[in-house]
């Protein structure tokens, strides 16, 4: 069953076509990736899954249910949830209190003044339960904005994952790391989709995470759909490379 099925996608901005006519299938358990070279689109493509941005014309479904229509905040009550490629966190807050945000908001309390003596511990529970999914439970009480580049992404993904989503969009979880720092976040993002069985989509620059990640791999080029299929197949395919590589091998 397809968590998200988009049809014949297009985003104008005037004259210009950002998108163009893109359609894709994510299986449930899927761990989708999106490439192309700079100004392909990629980032206004998630936009508009997310509900950023309308679309000019197709259809997106999530859970076969047509969103277009749908906010994004709505779209995260479904079970959507996305990581932007500058790293969106409260940096003067702890790692939990990161966390407790989402968590009380996912939790239908809306950032209450007040929760009760079980709301309290049930929220605690699932903070609990969040932190190690992302190797964070040793620098719960560390505040964000010390943390180093790729324990901040850490933190982003785990407020995603508090969200309880279906589906996870992950605009460029690598960006501006380094080698040890990339392979962290690749083991997380691995351990999410295999441990986790959690359906995932991701924008990434890294031909390395992404070969080395990706169950199928869709490729745009100039707003417009390339090609898609497994590492091996787009790692052969000639327009790939001309495209992408700036040469056919």
């Amino acid at each position: 069953m397809s968590v998200l099925e988009v049809r014949n996608l297009s985003k104008r901005f005037g004259n210009l076509v950002a998108v163009r006519d893109i359609s894709l299938s994510v299986a449930s358990g899927e761990l989708r990736a999106v490439i192309g070279p700079n100004g392909a689109g990629k980032t206004t493509f998630f936009n508009l899954i997310s509900g950023f941005l309308a679309p000019s014309a197709g259809s997106i479904l999530f859970d076969g249910r047509d969103v277009i229509a749908v906010p994004p905040h709505r779209r995260v009550g479904l079970g959507m949830a996305r990581t932007f490629q500058i790293t969106e966190i409260f940096p003067e807050l702890t790692v939990f209190e990161n966390i407790r945000i989402v968590t009380e908001v996912a939790a239908g309390y809306r950032l209450r003044p007040w929760l009760s003596a079980a709301e309290k511990a049930e929220v605690r529970r699932r903070i609990e339960e969040t932190l190690p999914l992302a190797a964070l439970s040793g620098k719960a009480d560390r505040l964000v904005g010390e943390l180093a580049h790729g324990d901040q992404r850490a933190a982003e993904i785990a407020m995603a994952l508090a969200l309880k989503p279906r589906l996870l969009l992950l605009d460029e979880p690598t960006a501006g790391m380094g080698d040890q720092e990339t392979y962290e976040i690749t083991q997380l993002i691995r351990r999410l989709h295999q441990d986790r069985k959690l359906t995932i989509v991701l924008i990434e620059h890294d031909m390395r995470v992404v070969f080395h990640l990706a169950d199928r791999i869709t490729v745009l080029d100039q707003g417009s759909f390339l090609a898609e299929g497994t590492p091996q197949e787009i790692a052969a395919n000639e327009a790939v490379q001309t495209a992408y590589l700036g040469q056919a091998a």
